[in-house]
């Protein structure tokens, strides 16, 4: 069960990142701030591994075609992801458009059986529909639901960031399982450091071409760059250990557990309460998170 305690920490990581990450986009614009989870969190990932190197004494697995692949795949998926988010953010509350990201773990389930041959019964993936419920309960507020629909080619926009949030978590596991040697941590972390690299280096070609105002933003503001690089490495190497370890579906459903953190996080730093919905939506992902773990015990 190594994966789910991996899971927690890197959702509880997450929501950190996120908080430091916020404070910088006013600053730097979207693609600024996010190259910062990128660039300044390559170099502690490239620490983790040496220090996942020296601790383990395996040495670090030469990366096949494969590899390189699923991991090219991943890296690509999620900026593509997060671009199309941002973009239905623009018009679109973020209660709607974090509903329709969310429906990611049941996609991610069926697309994961189907690519990777990852196992997919029947209790388990009602046991992720059941989660999946609970967030939207939780996001969605009342006469909010019909706003979702009627803007159809939103709708589709935000489905399709969930569908790539999906292949991002998938590439990833692939290019971890597709590793020829190698325990699971150093896999993991080897997958990391060369996700970050593609993504790093896609990132800056573009802000060279595009927005290159952004990069000496980027430059100027290192040391709140440096806090959410580390968070954001940190984050990303508990969900790769998590990946090496069980399926992409599992580890995406225990995920949503980030939505209960931050409404705790809201309470505690904001002083603002849950309502009777929110707690009914955070039962029901908890049970649906309770059935995923007596079905994988």
């Amino acid at each position: 069960m190594l994966w789910l305690w991996a899971t927690l920490a890197a959702a509880a990581t997450q929501t950190a990142r996120n908080a430091a990450q916020a404070s910088l986009t006013a600053t730097l614009g979207v693609i600024g701030a996010t190259q910062v989870r990128f660039l300044f969190g390559l170099p502690f990932a490239i620490a983790f591994l040496g220090l996942v190197t020296v601790t383990t004494g395996e040495a670090i697995p030469t990366p096949a075609v494969r590899t390189l692949a699923f991991v090219g795949i991943g890296a690509i998926a999620q900026i593509a992801a997060t671009a199309l988010m941002l973009r239905v953010m623009a018009s679109q509350s973020f209660a709607v458009t974090t509903a329709w990201i969310e429906t990611e773990p049941v996609m991610v389930a069926l697309i994961a059986a189907a690519v990777l041959g990852d196992p997919l019964t029947l209790p388990a993936l009602i046991a992720i529909m059941l989660a999946t419920a609970g967030v939207l309960v939780i996001t969605v507020k009342p006469g909010v639901a019909g706003q979702m629909w009627r803007a159809s080619a939103s709708a589709a926009t935000g489905i399709t960031s969930g569908v790539l949030f999906g292949v991002a978590a998938i590439g990833f596991r692939g290019g971890i399982l597709a590793l020829p040697t190698g325990g699971f941590l150093i896999r993991a972390t080897t997958a990391l450091v060369l996700g970050l690299a593609l993504q790093s280096l896609i990132l800056l070609t573009y802000m060279a071409v595009f927005d290159r105002p952004a990069i000496r933003a980027c430059l100027a503001m290192w040391r709140g760059s440096l806090g959410a690089g580390f968070l954001g490495a940190l984050a990303s190497q508990f969900w790769f250990i998590g990946f090496s370890l069980t399926t992409a579906a599992n580890v995406r459903t225990v995920a949503l557990i980030e939505v209960v953190f931050a409404q705790i996080a809201s309470r505690v730093l904001f002083g603002q309460r849950s309502t009777a919905r929110q707690i009914l939506g955070m039962m029901i992902l908890m049970i649906g998170v309770a059935l995923l773990l007596q079905v994988y015990h």
